[in-house]
């Protein structure tokens, strides 16, 4: 019982740096994909193509590798960032790009009758888009989103290639330590839980916003 209490303690420490890095990537890479979304739906072409170009990059090369290419790459053209800033930016470059595919998908999918009842009501473009078309569009993508989101919590494991104490390399650690899986097996608890917290939250948000339905 001892052995295991002290585990917890270990496993929480990593825990700490997990949900920090969840967290920060979560809140700004959901604001960058709106952003991008919109650029990518926007009428000047320069800029519809650079995100396209952003989207492709992103997605057609594996997370790790862009961390990689952020902590170790960088540093060659003069550019060092420490351990917890470059694992932010590549996380938040990475699911800013999927989130902003994710958002144009249901901005897209919103009927254009929508769009001319908004009009035929006197609502500007950018009313017309915050209280009608957006709030759909969200209705329509939170269980890709979700998915993400929980995609997102086990992708924070990988930040322990730029020296990161996360959940799993607190579990790595000390599994080699002891030379025993019951760490392994406690960091795998400890995610479920993460994951069951944030399925219980969007199932809320889904029955929230059922009313569009």
């Amino acid at each position: 019982m001892k052995y295991i209490i002290t585990l917890m303690y270990t496993m929480l420490q990593g825990t700490v740096v997990t949900l920090e890095v969840f967290s920060i990537t979560l809140i700004f890479s959901i604001v960058l994909g709106i952003i991008v979304a919109l650029c990518r739906l926007s009428k000047i072409k320069p800029l519809s193509r650079a995100m396209e170009l952003y989207i492709w990059v992103m997605r057609g090369t594996p997370l790790l590798l862009q961390l990689i290419f952020i902590f170790f790459g960088l540093p060659f053209i003069g550019i060092i960032l420490d351990r917890l800033p470059a694992a932010l930016i590549a996380f938040i470059l990475n699911y800013g790009a999927y989130f902003g595919e994710i958002y144009r998908g249901g901005i897209e999918s919103i009927d254009i009758g929508q769009h001319e009842a908004a009009q035929a009501l006197g609502f500007t473009p950018m009313k017309a888009f915050i209280w009608i078309i957006f709030p759909q569009a969200i209705k329509r993508t939170l269980a890709p989103v979700a998915n993400e989101v929980i995609t997102l919590v086990k992708d924070t494991s990988l930040v322990y290639v730029v020296g990161l104490g996360e959940l799993l390399r607190a579990g790595k650690i000390a599994s080699n330590r002891d030379a025993s899986l019951v760490p392994l097996i406690v960091v795998g608890l400890f995610y479920l839980v993460l994951v069951g917290i944030l399925t219980k939250i969007f199932k809320t948000f889904e029955k929230r916003f059922s009313y569009y339905q």
